[in-house]
């Protein structure tokens, strides 16, 4: 017999429970020394199933050539014999540079990696989908820093890539809608991880995150800034929401938010 909270949970949310599935996520071995890592947690998530494997890492590389990502993401779809839901999570930075002064190599690096990355791998899971009429998922990773409203000096390339992923989701909503497909992105400002522990136990970021921050999102995580978001959209529940730009980020990207009067 089912645990009856469970049950109601399940009913009140039903995202809350994502069995049957299958979810490709790009960036989730940001370097190759967590790549063994990535394969050592595929490995344990195994071992509870031994009946079908539930997690399997591929090696995809978002800025390689067009025929490169297709065969990852075929190989991807013969794992599990469907994806129903990517995650563009492949993103990165790249250094503090002004748009007089970032070079060439840099601004494509960037660019090469958060749109293209994002693209790329959305038109061959999207191909896929609509072949084998999958009503998928498409959910990109964004940040704030890609809002009209929220840009910063010195990140000319990853405010423009993030900003590029905002119109490619609004496009690719628009054409994939009659396939089922839905896309959405999700627009997040800082949260605790590993790359933000050290900067959030600075007590001077603190002191300015807590004047112009409206909810102290600084203490969330990923599980609990996000994580239940990107639950709902993978699950069917979202079935109607597509082409939105959900943002998650304490309500610091506020249009009332005192930004330079707090520094």
């Amino acid at each position: 017999m089912s645990d009856p909270q469970s049950k109601v949970s399940k009913e009140l949310e039903p995202w809350s429970h994502l069995n049957g599935k299958v979810v490709l996520i790009t960036g989730a071995s940001s370097a190759a020394r967590r790549l063994d890592l990535l394969i050592s947690v595929c490995d344990l998530i195994n071992a509870q199933y031994s009946e079908t494997p539930r997690a399997v890492a591929l090696e995809l590389d978002v800025t390689a050539e067009p025929q490169a990502v297709e065969a990852a993401i075929q190989k991807a779809w013969s794992a599990f014999g469907q994806i129903d839901v990517l995650i563009n999570n492949a993103g990165l930075r790249g250094s503090a540079s002004s748009a007089m002064k970032i070079t060439k190599e840099q601004w494509e690096h960037v660019l090469k990696v958060n749109l293209y990355g994002a693209w790329i791998c959305s038109k061959y899971v999207a191909l896929q989908m609509k072949a084998s009429k999958v009503e998928g998922s498409i959910i990109n990773i964004s940040s704030i820093s890609g809002l009209s409203r929220v840009q910063s000096t010195g990140s000319v390339a990853y405010s423009s890539s993030k900003a590029g992923m905002h119109a490619l989701t609004s496009v690719m909503a628009l054409e994939l809608g009659a396939y089922n497909i839905r896309v959405n992105t999700i627009a997040p400002s800082i949260f605790r991880s590993e790359i933000t522990e050290e900067l959030l136990n600075q007590k001077w970021f603190l002191g300015v995150v807590n004047k112009i921050v409206p909810l102290p999102y600084h203490k969330s995580t990923i599980e609990t800034a996000f994580l239940p978001l990107i639950q709902y959209l993978i699950d069917d529940s979202s079935k109607y929401v597509t082409g939105n730009i959900f943002i998650v980020d304490g309500g610091s990207s506020l249009a009332g938010v005192p930004l330079y009067s707090s520094l």
